[in-house]
């Protein structure tokens, strides 16, 4: 098991499934844990302090340093709130897992404007005000940092693109933007910054009609996604930064960056029909260039 023996981790999102298990994961290998959750259900709605209290006590009585703090992470203040919250109990923030997150599915005529906002308010609000509150933290610290920081933020297979899902598939591929973009510009100050792509049998798997469900939690433990968790908030990863993960059942991976893949140069610039001849020709000569046949 990785070692995270004095590390100091906040988990937000941290009261349910995969969160509750990679809280509970990086108290075993050593870390303090401060577990936020605001005790909602998959849909955002209701709010219960005792949701995060009681991974906190399951941690603490397995011998374990483990605090709860309960709260909307997407709200600035909240998010700074709890960053201090660790700061003040443990003296230090080490690292950061954002598991907070909502699912309000919909098809595209029947989405209204609420459940679209609410969406992206929490899942990519959460990560910047997170994100933006522990450097404000670790700023007060030595520039560049001596030892790194890390933060992992949780996107999903969705962002590939899912019907029914416009809003959470839309979130969580730009999770993997907000990654790209902040890994770049923290790194030089000691800050590593990654994605996580987990599967596993979630309350959020359970809205699924069972027919329909991709996996079954035989198939794919929650608590098999926390041991991925632990090395990217461990010096395992020293200098991993910047990188899409995958972690699921018994499986781990590497996600490619996005990439141009060909390029078609034609001097004097191109028009409408030497493009579609282009695309039907020498451009597309082995390369997929449509998807519709997953739909189908």
């Amino acid at each position: 098991m990785i070692v995270l023996d004095g590390k100091v981790c906040i988990v937000a999102g941290g009261g349910n499934g995969l969160g509750r298990f990679a809280a509970e994961h990086l108290a075993d290998a050593g870390a303090r844990v401060v577990v936020n959750d605001l005790g909602t259900s998959v849909h955002g709605e209701g709010s219960d302090p005792a949701v995060a209290e009681a991974v906190a006590e399951t941690i603490r009585d397995a011998g374990g340093e483990a605090v709860a703090h309960h709260g909307d992470v997407a709200d600035p203040d909240v998010a700074a709130d709890l960053v201090e919250t660790a700061v003040e109990t443990y003296g230090r923030v080490d690292g950061i897992a954002n598991f907070a997150g909502v699912l309000r599915d919909g098809w595209i005529p029947n989405l209204d404007e609420e459940d679209w906002a609410e969406v992206v308010r929490v899942n990519l609000g959460s990560h910047f005000a997170l994100l933006r509150a522990a450097v404000h933290q670790w700023r007060g610290f030595e520039e560049p940092l001596s030892a790194q920081r890390s933060f992992v933020g949780v996107s999903s297979m969705g962002a590939l693109g899912n019907p029914g899902q416009l809003n959470y598939s839309t979130t969580k591929a730009g999770v993997l933007g907000f990654v790209r973009s902040a890994s770049t510009e923290l790194f030089a100050q000691n800050v590593r910054v990654n994605a996580l792509v987990p599967s596993g049998f979630t309350r959020m798997t359970e809205t699924v009609p069972e027919e329909h469900r991709p996996y079954t939690r035989e198939e794919m433990p929650p608590e098999r996604v926390a041991p991925m968790v632990a090395y990217l908030l461990g010096d395992a990863a020293e200098d991993v930064t910047g990188c899409t993960l995958f972690a699921g059942g018994d499986r781990i991976g590497l996600f490619s960056e996005p990439r141009l893949e060909r390029v078609g140069v034609r001097p004097g610039g191109w028009t409408a029909e030497a493009i579609a001849e282009e695309m039907d020709g020498p451009m597309s000569d082995g390369f997929e260039l449509t998807r519709t046949e997953r739909f189908l």
